[in-house]
């Protein structure tokens, strides 16, 4: 047998999990894939050293990574101590993180972002208010945030936005990352003009279906353009509720983009499974399989996969890889404990966005240390 990553799996014939994938031009050893995941360890928006420590425990040798969630710009932030990728400052700091993945063999994409209306006067410049595609403010204190009334862009605003996504996406390349995940999800800028419940624009960027999903798709070409399309991946959650980001029809728009996507042959779709609309225990198996059939390159699913969700999604070809969140984040040599079916480390969410460089960040145990 192949072995995987010092011995990530102890049978003759590997878990689903664990077989070898090609995306595009990367070698991938096995299909467990590290969401993005905000961890709000970076002062000043600028990435730090224990970044390198975090991402690089959690590397493999042909394991594909993605990293935080990346502000585009000085309008982008939504929170505190998140990183940015629009200086040479930002790109700097990033470069021994990238660094440090690389040299364990790993693949590492930088997810880029912008908060959009999901924000306040206190992370804008000059306390200015956040920019969306509506006026329209979320609920004040909607999971617990201090959100403030945003402003509605202009239609001839728009491309210096889709800009700064080009320029991001450059800079990543610069600090050496393998390509990028455009954000298009959880209520964030690109979801807010994605759906119909928020999105009352009456330009050509709003109404349709077709216009509504003008924006996304602008920046999808623009980032394309700058990098090639062999380094651009997108995260789309059509059926999530989050932020008061909700379309009427997200199976249909779901469909749309897929369909769309395809046009500028990016390298991988990374989408959310609908079951938080379905409640706990109550899922709806199989949902993203219209997307999934429609959609020519890479399928990422993610949200309430297990070790055997994730071995049956890969077996029954439902998508080619898995994005875990929280079980990675607790257990940094996760496709190592799946292989052995060893047991797993309890994530501690009271930790999960401290500022603490160690604290529920880079102190979770190996399998051995456990």
């Amino acid at each position: 047998m192949t072995v995987l990553n010092n011995d990530l799996s102890s049978k003759t014939n590997p878990i689903p999990l664990l077989t070898p994938y090609k995306i595009g031009q990367f070698e991938l050893s096995h299909r467990i894939v590290l969401a993005p995941l905000t961890r709000s360890r970076s002062y000043g928006n600028v990435p730090q050293p224990h970044a390198a420590v975090y991402y690089s425990q959690r590397a493999t040798n042909g394991g594909l990574l993605i990293a935080e969630a990346t502000g585009v710009s000085i309008t982008a932030q939504g929170y505190p101590n998140t990183p940015g990728i629009w200086t040479e400052e930002h790109v700097e700091a990033w470069k021994p993180i990238v660094d440090a993945v690389h040299q364990k063999g790993g693949i590492f994409f930088l997810q880029i972002w912008h908060a959009g209306r999901v924000s306040n006067y206190g992370f804008q410049p000059n306390g200015q208010a956040p920019i969306s595609c509506t006026d329209k403010a979320i609920t004040p204190r909607h999971e617990g945030g201090d959100w403030s009334p945003p402003r509605r862009l202009r239609t001839d605003e728009i491309p210096s936005i889709v800009n700064d996504f080009r320029l991001a996406a450059r800079n990543a390349i610069k600090a050496g990352f393998d390509g990028v995940e455009i954000h298009g999800a959880y209520g964030y800028l690109i979801d807010q003009f994605l759906k119909d419940q928020v999105n009352d624009r009456s330009d050509e960027y709003g109404g349709t279906l077709e216009n509504r999903c003008r924006f996304a798709l602008e920046i999808v070409e623009s980032v394309s353009n700058e990098i090639g399309a062999d380094r651009v991946g997108i995260r789309l959650s059509p059926h999530a509720t989050v932020m008061e980001s909700e379309d009427s029809d997200p199976d249909a728009l779901a469909l749309h983009m897929a369909n769309a996507l395809n046009k500028f042959n990016i390298l991988y779709i990374h989408m959310i499974e609908p079951r938080m609309l379905e409640g706990a225990g109550n899922e709806a198996p199989h949902r993203l399989l219209p997307i999934r059939k429609a959609f020519k390159n890479t399928f990422i699913a993610a949200d309430g996969y297990n070790r055997t969700k994730g071995n049956k999604a890969i077996a029954d070809n439902y998508a080619d890889l898995i994005a875990y969140g929280r079980l990675f984040l607790s257990n940094p040599d996760l496709p190592r404990r799946y292989g052995l079916a060893a047991p797993l480390n309890n994530y501690d969410s009271s930790t999960f966005y401290i500022p603490d460089p160690v604290v529920g960040y880079t102190d979770y145990p190996f399998l051995e240390e456990a």
